[in-house]
């Protein structure tokens, strides 16, 4: 019998676009070589260009489809996206307390890259109380950590990034990863947290246009290096590093934003194209 790949249980949203959501999580999880177990939270009428709509599944239905599957498979990591109402969140965060042994990645998952709203203050509260304490690392943008850190629209414009990481914190996570791609920098520089303090800040080339699921994409990566056995602060660095390549290597199929491409090293660069094609101009021609 052939080993078992790592098992990664993925709390999220269905995106018929395939740009975010469980489509995103199960293509960067397998490009990584893990096993993801999708569980429905939400179906959503969208496309590359934004989101019109989105129906939350039942919480019962939910809670259904992620035990039977943990009474069934070692689930080695749990990723959450959008969860889609409050309801489901108290459904995660139960299960979540069933199973402290294994590892929450949270990716908060508050506006689509658009800008719609998926959560209200009641759901952001609800988060900090019943989801961060069971959370090992969570993955907030910047707009999103500070939405986080703070009920306070106000204070929320000129709070610094620290400070919201360290209110995240001591709501009872382990580590707070925040992307700076909504930073007016010339780089992009992504900062990991812990209660001591810093860990580790990485800055990476920013990339023209903007991209459906990159957060997605980011955390997914983060629970499959989790799930295999990497330790924390080198599966950040890890998953940024396969993040970016799949970003530098986007592509837009529709009319809106462009779409990271997960399988990235499963397609023929322009070298191995223009090989391809060298060998087919110098090919004999075939008889009549």
């Amino acid at each position: 019998m052939n080993p078992t790949p790592p098992l990664v249980l993925v709390f999220a949203g269905n995106d018929p676009s395939g740009g975010a959501g469980l489509t995103a999580d199960t293509l960067a999880l397998a490009s990584l070589g893990c096993h993801p177990l999708p569980i429905v939270t939400a179906i959503t009428v969208q496309d590359s260009a934004g989101v019109q709509d989105f129906q939350p599944v039942d919480p019962d239905w939910l809670e259904d489809q992620a035990r039977l599957i943990l009474e069934d498979m070692r689930v080695d990591a749990i990723k959450v996206g959008m969860v889609g109402s409050i309801e489901n969140l108290t459904v995660i965060a139960e299960i979540a307390s069933d199973y402290p042994e294994i590892p929450l990645i949270l990716d908060p998952v508050l506006t689509s890259g658009r800008g719609d709203e998926f959560s209200t203050d009641e759901l952001i509260s609800a988060m900090r109380e019943l989801l961060l304490p069971h959370t090992l690392i969570v993955t907030p943008n910047s707009i999103e950590a500070r939405r986080l850190g703070s009920d306070d629209p106000d204070e929320q414009v000129d709070l610094p990034l620290d400070a919201a990481a360290q209110r995240m914190l001591d709501c009872g996570c382990e580590y707070v990863l925040i992307t700076g791609t909504h930073e007016n920098t010339p780089k992009v520089t992504n900062t990991l947290f812990s209660g001591n303090g810093r860990v580790r800040s990485d800055q990476w080339e920013r990339l023209p246009g903007s991209y459906h699921g990159s957060g997605c994409t980011l955390a997914a990566a983060i629970a499959g290096a989790i799930a295999s056995g990497v330790e924390i602060s080198q599966a950040v660095r890890d998953a940024q590093e396969y993040t970016w390549q799949t970003l530098s290597n986007g592509f837009r199929p529709g009319m809106g934003q462009l779409i990271p491409d997960r399988m990235f090293w499963a397609r023929p660069g322009e070298d191995e194209i223009a090989e391809a094609a060298a060998k087919d101009d110098d090919a004999p021609a075939e008889k009549a």
